[in-house]
């Protein structure tokens, strides 16, 4: 079971990295003044929409690969070298950040949140059904409750905060937690009822994305850099 390979799973989480890769052209065109007329990526509902769904993506395929890593009996050890990878990076992001917008510097984005959560998903999945549930009173909390506690810098990874935080990336517990909890428990189910949803074989011309899908990380950590680096260059040599 451990050798097994979960293409559909691959090509989902690979169509999510393309998504996120053109998303983020975008933002760093607009960024270097290269779209006109200049976009709002902060509050205009086509690019924050966007934004939504591909978190939303990421943590629906992080919660269906607990779930696949579940069922494969992966330990703790393996799962804890994992884990440091993403808090590794995590920490990264935050450096990167500081230096490119020390105003809005990114204290708990899609990585720090991802850390915290895999954790939290790994301790309750033994609970199975009641995931969905759960998931539910991570989404509706933070619409339900806020307090001007979770505000400060120390505090806001929970999410229930009064006001968001000056950040270029921000994705606290809650909600998203839920999300991550409904791809756990859709992965448990799928896994016991509808296993070929997630296992079975992907037509030639999505196996490129199926590939790109099982190094998320690395091309997390690669592409912006890459990007930008295209622009920089790009505009030295006068291209544009």
């Amino acid at each position: 079971m451990t050798g097994q390979r979960f293409d559909r799973l691959d090509a989902l989480r690979g169509a999510a990295i393309v998504w996120m890769a053109v998303f983020h052209l975008g933002f760093d065109l607009n960024l270097y003044g290269l779209i006109e007329p200049r976009q709002n990526f902060y509050r205009d509902p086509f690019w924050t929409g966007q934004r939504t769904a591909i978190v939303s993506l990421f943590l629906l395929c992080a919660g269906l690969g607990q779930s696949v890593a579940l069922e494969a009996a992966q330990g703790w050890p393996r799962f804890w070298r994992r884990w440091a990878q993403v808090a590794g990076c995590a920490l990264l992001v935050t450096l990167g950040s500081a230096w490119m917008f020390p105003r809005s510097w990114i204290s708990f984005g899609v990585l720090h949140g991802m850390a915290v959560m895999l954790i939290a998903a790994r301790l309750l999945a033994p609970l199975r059904a009641w995931l969905w549930p759960l998931g539910a009173v991570a989404i509706a909390l933070p619409w339900l409750v806020q307090h001007p506690f979770f505000d400060s810098a120390l505090t806001n990874w929970v999410g229930l905060v009064t006001r968001k935080p000056v950040t270029e990336d921000y994705v606290p517990v809650l909600p998203w937690l839920g999300v991550m909890l409904w791809g756990l428990a859709a992965g448990q189910w799928l896994l016991a009822h509808r296993r070929a949803t997630l296992a079975g074989a992907v037509p030639a011309l999505l196996q490129p994305l199926a590939r790109l899908g099982r190094w998320p990380l690395s091309f997390y950590m690669l592409h912006q850099p890459v990007l930008i680096g295209a622009i920089l260059g790009g505009r030295a040599l006068g291209w544009w």
